[in-house]
């Protein structure tokens, strides 16, 4: 009998989570090996309206981080995969395909269990994991909340965690919103960065299907899965140089 898979959300959150939607409930849950996560939907509006913070956004887009863009009904889709680091960690990987006015555009992170505990969870970001915010999660009525408690910088092999003055805050939502989709409900997600003394620097709120399935079979020099999203496959080593 296989053991059933258990995410980085339910090691570090455990029974907390069983007061969630059902819906976001199972987005938040363990995908078994072989299987992944796909979700599919629009973002009403992401990036943000201030264009003289682009030049710095515009060094992070490379990396698959964020992007110099301020846009609405941004149709987007997701895929969730399971890993375990080299040093043993569950987590997910996840790869956001924006679809932009300019073209598409891949967001790369992953995130891993670090201990128990409601502040357990760490955020890699990037394809080179040169970021990692530390997160706290809460239940509230059925919603998941996610705050950012710490913002660290790879420099050489380590990771330098910047003064609380300079670190970007982030929040995410995920719920059920019973209003979308024609009253007919659908998972909204919803993320806001904001900077001291700066205020909100960037931010995207949307809608998404959501379901787990096979991942597909490979088939000779190419898979079926580079045909459903191009980025660059994400390392199984979040947190460390290759």
């Amino acid at each position: 009998m296989v053991a059933r898979a258990r995410s980085p959300y339910e090691l570090t959150s455990g029974s907390a989570l069983d007061d969630l939607h059902p819906v976001v409930r199972r987005y938040v849950g363990g995908i078994r090996p072989g299987f992944r996560g796909y979700g599919s939907g629009v973002f009403e509006q992401i990036g943000t309206p201030r264009r003289w913070l682009w030049p710095l956004l515009r060094m992070l887009a490379p990396q698959g981080i964020l992007f110099p863009a301020w846009e609405h009904n941004v149709p987007f889709s997701i895929i969730n995969a399971p890993l375990v680091d080299r040093d043993g960690r569950t987590g997910v990987v996840a790869v956001r395909r924006f679809h932009f006015l300019s073209g598409a555009q891949a967001m790369v992170d992953a995130i891993t269990a670090e201990n128990p505990g409601a502040d357990g969870l760490v955020d890699h970001l990037g394809v080179d994991r040169r970021f990692r915010v530390r997160l706290a999660t809460r239940v509230v009525r059925g919603e998941l909340h996610l705050t950012s408690t710490a913002l660290e910088l790879r420099v050489g092999r380590h990771f330098v965690r910047l003064p609380a003055a300079l670190s970007p805050r982030v929040t995410v939502v995920e719920r059920f919103d019973d209003a979308a989709n024609a009253g007919e409900g659908a998972q909204r997600v919803t993320a806001v960065i904001e900077a001291p003394l700066v205020g909100r620097v960037y931010e995207y709120t949307g809608t998404f299907a959501y379901e787990i399935r096979p991942e597909p079979a490979r088939t000779g020099t190419e898979s079926a899965e580079r045909t459903e999203s191009p980025a660059p496959a994400p390392s199984t080593r979040p947190g460390r140089p290759e």
